[in-house]
């Protein structure tokens, strides 16, 4: 997110010598993407981020593939997914390809015995249910129902909980996740009619500075792989930071849907981008203003991207039979759209309250064993309701 940020104590120039208390230096580092080119932070450590104590041996994560190539309209039951305690080991990768990665997670317990960073990817982790803290060495925010939490790759995490009922809707982007394009002016600020703005954002706060020596778990994801490493330094001991590469939080209920006299294109809804996919929001918003309009979405034949829906609260008007955690998957190629009596039905409705998160892929999407365990196996009928 291209809003610079500083928290706790840097030196006034880049690179120059910064001395703790007793004289010993700090450890600066840059915490870069895409090599020199692109955001980045200068952290300064009270110990190096480089003291290596011992590591386990690696262990795959892999989603499992069920259909690598299908052309079938799939509804999963995303509640069906079952709690468990570990926050990874609840992680159910659902729907995937080589820019991203579906999940869902159930977790009921904090990460207290030991940190997480994904190495391969950027986390985009949609709050359904559950509120808590998430803690890093850049500082904490705290999230609730709604919160998309932003987490670029390389950023050590831990996720505390309120309580144990918790439900989260994850992607992981091998690409960076950023505001739209279209939204942003040549210096990165979001524009006047973007649908949300930087007062918006959740940025990092009461850095807490744990100058420890120890033995501390850190489990870092890469290629598949999860590699136990024991760091000899606590991974939160940042004295101070700036710049523009750090995790950041936005709410769903902060989006502002952009409205019109007839029925508006999903576009409007977008929310974030990535190479090779977008994140929409769709959020309560009165309906079009045209006499004969009909808000119902019109039949669209998605020929270079799938579309997958999870709903998260609210009626849809353009389904029957919604569920809290559902996800739908209309893949590209065949055409989608209302069920049977919706578009009648819709005519006249002034507003609506329905909340879901919408992610395009413009590559097919892979379904996985996890999937496929939580399947509407007759989703694909759904729309044959009154036909003769």
């Amino acid at each position: 997110m291209p809003i610079y940020h500083t928290l706790g104590s840097i030196p006034a120039k880049r690179h120059t010598v910064f001395r703790k208390p007793d004289g010993k230096l700090y450890a600066e580092e840059l915490v870069s993407t895409e090599g020199f080119s692109n955001l980045y932070s200068l952290v300064y450590h009270c110990h190096p981020p480089t003291i290596v104590k011992a590591m386990g041996e690696p262990y795959s994560v892999e989603p499992k593939i069920a259909h690598k190539k299908h052309l079938k309209h799939t509804s999963l039951k995303g509640f069906k997914i079952q709690p468990e305690d570990d926050f990874l080991k609840s992680r159910k990768p659902v729907l995937v390809n080589d820019d991203l990665h579906i999940s869902l997670a159930a977790p009921r317990k904090s990460m207290t015995d030991y940190f997480y960073k994904n190495s391969q990817a950027d986390e985009l982790i949609f709050v359904h249910v559950g509120s808590g803290v998430l803690k890093t060495g850049f500082g904490q925010i705290k999230f609730e129902y709604g919160d998309y939490l932003v987490i670029p790759r390389g950023t050590i995490y831990q996720l505390h909980f309120n309580d144990e009922d918790n439900r989260l809707f994850i992607t992981e982007s091998f690409s960076p996740i950023r505001t739209p394009k279209r939204y942003r002016n040549e210096f990165g600020q979001l524009l006047e009619h973007s649908p949300f703005c930087e007062r918006d954002i959740k940025r990092p706060e009461n850095l807490e500075t744990f100058d420890e020596y120890g033995e501390f778990k850190v489990l870092i994801k890469k290629q598949g792989l999860i590699y136990p490493y024991v760091y000899g330094t606590h991974p939160f001991d940042f004295i101070g930071w700036d710049g523009f590469h750090y995790p950041w939080a936005f709410s769903i209920h902060n989006f502002e849907p952009i409205t019109g006299r007839l029925h508006q294109p999903p576009p409007v809804h977008q929310t974030f981008e990535a190479h090779n996919f977008v994140v929409c929001s769709f959020c309560p918003r009165k309906y079009d203003y045209h006499p004969e309009s009909i808000p119902a979405p019109y039949n669209h034949s998605n020929v270079d991207s799938d579309e997958v829906l999870y709903y998260v609260d609210g009626d849809f008007m353009s389904r029957k039979s919604v569920e809290k955690g559902q996800i739908t998957l209309h893949p590209g190629g065949i055409p989608h759209g209302p069920h049977p009596g919706t578009v009648e039905k819709s005519i006249g409705k002034e507003s609506t309250e329905e909340l879901a998160v919408m992610i395009d892929p413009f590559r097919p999407l892979m379904i996985t064993e996890d999937a496929i365990a939580i399947e509407d196996p007759d989703y694909f009928k759904s729309w044959q309701e009154n036909v003769e």
